[in-house]
């Protein structure tokens, strides 16, 4: 309203002066007088528009100052500009944030136009998908992904279930796909590192195939065995002796895989709570050392060797079970004559239990899978052998609870070594050592 008031009180001393000038001087003095104070008027206003033109070519920070209502102009511009300026930063923090939190999603994200050209990722999907954020922006995401199901896929446009595929280029990566549509026909393409779980669902499966296997066996020779035996024509008493020694061992061997797999369960309950107490590691491996003799039946040289004395904190039946494993695995896989030493020492400050053998030894493929449930380098020999395939998952769980690690060496025709290497924090050092 100021600036209403203004403008009029302006005009009306233009027309008071225009009046006096007539009155005293004539109409051609009024007539100049109009003429100068429109020249004048013009001059401020052409001046005023170049200093905005300027000032809109240069993107200055300061507006040009000016009073009336160039200045209630450049004051509104002012204003305009510093909400401008906020709005900005604010969209920018918001952005900045949201690309964080999205860089630090355990999934990948790749964010599509309208055509499924690339616009933006985040560095999980440049891992997963081989992309490069500064360099395929712009890209069709077929370009990049050429594997025939996703292209398909993506052109189904049914998008309820993700695409689970092998990622080519990293052979040992499972990835699921999904597309999510958002907005004017984008798209986010979200990928996630299925790898273990695709892995914990072929070992869960071969599990299940594995035990109906082993118990397949001796079931069908217990079965077997009783069907002949109740057979009315019964058979003399060296058969019916034979049949149920055999009937005996199967029984003995689907035992022994009953109690393996109940000792795997009772290991993989994290809620179960292992009772630690002072383990004499020497005095136990003194009579893991005459079981291995007795195991052995004299078919090996066996030799136990103690460099410490030192105890460790620990469970003892989990240990126990552990080490005898280890000791079983090298008699059975050592042929008739082969050495067999038993060591517990103290090495780079860490307690280690080694079995060495003279045994048959493995191949370097097979060392990264032996704790596997039930994987077995020759099936064939392993169950003559009387072995249940679930001894090297019970070391591993064991050694895992004890915050300890197994370490295999070995060489094909050789031997092996197997190593329960743990921490000096289950260390209990005797004094004088």
């Amino acid at each position: 309203m100021s600036g209403f008031w203004g403008h009029f009180a302006n005009l009306v001393l233009i027309a008071v002066v225009s009046g006096v000038l007539m009155t005293v001087s004539g109409a051609a003095a009024a007539l100049t007088f109009y003429v100068v104070v429109l020249f004048l008027l013009v001059l401020r206003h052409s001046h005023n528009l170049k200093r905005l033109d300027r000032w809109l070519r240069s993107e200055e920070a300061v507006l040009p100052d000016s009073s009336g209502r160039w200045g209630d102009v450049f004051a509104r511009l002012a204003r305009l500009m510093r909400d401008q300026k906020q709005t900005h930063q604010n969209l920018s923090s918001a952005l900045e944030r949201l690309r964080s939190a999205t860089s630090a999603m355990p999934e990948g994200v790749v964010i599509l136009d309208e055509m499924d050209r690339i616009e933006w990722c985040n560095p999980v999907a440049e891992k997963h998908l081989g992309i490069n954020a500064s360099l395929d922006t712009g890209q069709h995401i077929t370009h990049l992904m050429r594997q025939t199901q996703f292209a398909e896929y993506l052109a189904a446009r049914n998008y309820k279930e993700p695409l689970v595929i092998k990622q080519p280029r990293q052979h040992e990566l499972t990835l699921s796909l999904q597309f999510v549509p958002y907005g004017d026909k984008q798209k986010l393409l979200l990928s996630r590192d299925i790898t273990k779980l695709e892995r914990i669902q072929t070992m869960r499966r071969d599990f299940v195939a594995n035990v109906s296997h082993e118990l397949r066996t001796p079931l069908t020779v217990i079965g077997g065995f009783l069907e002949t035996l109740s057979d009315d024509n019964q058979p003399d008493p060296d058969t019916r002796k034979w049949a149920l020694e055999l009937m005996s061992e199967q029984t003995r061997r689907m035992q022994s895989l009953v109690e393996d797999l109940l000792t795997l369960s009772r290991l993989e309950n994290t809620e179960n709570q292992v009772r630690e107490e002072h383990v004499n590691i020497p005095e136990m491996l003194r009579t893991l050392y005459e079981e291995a003799k007795s195991l052995s039946g004299g078919h090996h040289r066996i030799t136990l060797e103690l460099d410490t004395t030192t105890k460790l904190l620990g469970n003892l039946f989990d240990l126990r079970s552990a080490f005898i494993n280890l000791i079983s695995n090298a008699i059975r896989y050592t042929p008739d004559g082969g050495n067999i030493t038993l060591r517990w020492a103290i090495q780079d400050g860490k307690g280690v239990f080694s079995v060495q053998d003279t045994g048959i030894g493995i191949e370097p493929e097979h060392i990264s899978r032996l704790t596997e449930r039930f994987y077995r380098v020759d099936r064939g020999r392993s169950r003559e052998t009387g072995g249940t395939g679930l001894g090297l998952a019970i070391v591993k769980h064991v050694l895992s609870g004890h915050q300890a690690k197994l370490e295999i060496t070995s060489e094909p025709g050789k031997g092996s070594r197997f190593s329960a290497v743990f921490p000096a924090t289950r260390l209990l050092i005797q004094q004088g050592e």
